[in-house]
């Protein structure tokens, strides 16, 4: 075997592949990721009060994060087209912080996980209040875009740390 050829997602002449899942058994999956989009004081109040002139950020940052773990086999060329049997996106608003905290469940039972489309998900969502909200400061900032958990599959459960969020 070829260094290249261990990589998953490199054939042995080193051309990005799709990995075959075809042979994995489908068993139930969830990921979980978060990130966080600092806004300010002044945006965060008119988010909570839904006050930001495009309309209610959270509501469609909800949709959007739900569009975007849907569609993310189109964004990322060697993610599997996965049939999502749930999304749920969720906020905290963390006024010390200024900043509005998005969280992302995804889940499915098929062959392969959900990491990518929950990952997408708070990406998506929280491009969308980034969106909404730059009428209001230039000076927000998307950070901390991470995978906090996952079950199922082949490589087992994670968790991440707590010391790690």
């Amino acid at each position: 075997m070829t260094e290249t050829s261990a990589l998953s997602h490199v054939d042995d002449q080193g051309r990005a592949r799709m990995v075959d899942v075809s042979s994995k058994t489908a068993t139930a999956r969830t990921a979980v990721a978060a990130g966080r989009v600092v806004v300010g004081a002044e945006a965060l109040r008119l988010v909570r009060e839904n006050g930001i002139r495009k309309g209610d950020v959270l509501t469609v940052a909800n949709v959007a994060g739900v569009l975007g773990a849907k569609q993310t086999s189109r964004l990322l060329p060697l993610c599997h087209d996965v049939v999502l049997q749930n999304v749920e996106i969720e906020f905290d608003l963390d006024d010390a912080a200024g900043a509005v905290d998005v969280r992302a469940i995804v889940k499915t039972e098929g062959p392969t996980g959900v990491e990518m489309e929950a990952l997408t998900a708070v990406s998506v969502a929280a491009l969308t209040v980034y969106d909404m909200c730059k009428s209001v400061t230039k000076d927000i900032e998307i950070t901390g875009v991470h995978l906090l958990a996952k079950s199922g599959g082949r490589s087992g459960d994670y968790r991440r740390a707590p010391s790690q969020n």
